[in-house]
């Protein structure tokens, strides 16, 4: 089967069904008292909560957007899909997060990370859906790809948080360990996925051998 040639799309979407039934629920209740993040801000629980959910909307329709066999097999579903994760994801995600990460608890550091990371992510996402409509696939597919990797680097950005504490606990004030373990994890959760979707982009292929090159290697 062709999906068996792409072995990362199972434990990719083990990690993003775990880290969403861990994370939308305590958004789900309705009690300002069990978000993460707290904030004396008067709108941001609801505007929280509408991030939290599109975000998950956008993460899970994500995965499946990028599955190699699922977009050759499905096609229209992909293009269906694809609109869920644009405008009932993404869109109203990143406009929320825009301004919750404006207004975040966590100092100036974060906040300027977080509004960077919400207008490149709606602008990898819009030029993705631009391309789709153009039908100029290949762009598509790269922007997608950018899009993606901002969209899951809410994950690696709680791996880092708590790399950041380990490795800070015992050598930051108490007072300003919250405002550093955030500063380290709100840029390294973007930036290294980011720059990784692109080194993938601009790699070089491995050239395949031909058979007079295999029978050249093989050892006599």
């Amino acid at each position: 089967m062709t999906w068996l040639r792409k072995p990362w799309v199972g434990p990719l979407a083990f990690v993003v069904v775990a880290f969403v039934a861990f994370s939308l629920p305590p958004y789900l209740t309705g009690d300002r008292l069990q978000a993460r993040v707290q904030s004396d801000w008067g709108p941001h629980y609801p505007l929280l909560v509408v991030h939290v959910v599109c975000a998950s909307i956008a993460i899970l329709t994500c995965v499946v957007q990028i599955w190699p066999w699922f977009r050759g097999r499905f096609p229209t579903w992909h293009r269906r899909i694809g609109r869920v994760y644009v405008f009932a994801g993404v869109l109203p995600a990143g406009l929320s997060g825009l301004v919750i990460g404006y207004m975040t608890p966590f100092g100036p550091v974060a906040q300027v990370s977080n509004v960077l990371l919400a207008v490149m992510w709606l602008t990898f996402t819009w030029l993705a859906w631009r391309a789709a409509r153009q039908r100029q696939f290949r762009d598509h597919r790269k922007w997608m790809i950018r899009s993606f990797a901002l969209t899951v680097s809410i994950i690696t950005n709680r791996i880092w948080g708590v790399v950041a504490f380990l490795t800070f606990a015992d050598r930051v004030p108490e007072a300003e360990l919250p405002l550093t373990i955030a500063g380290i994890s709100t840029w390294a959760g973007w930036t290294i996925p980011l720059l990784l979707s692109q080194w993938w982009l601009e790699r070089k292929p491995r050239r395949r051998q031909t058979p007079v090159e295999q029978r050249e290697t093989v050892p006599v």
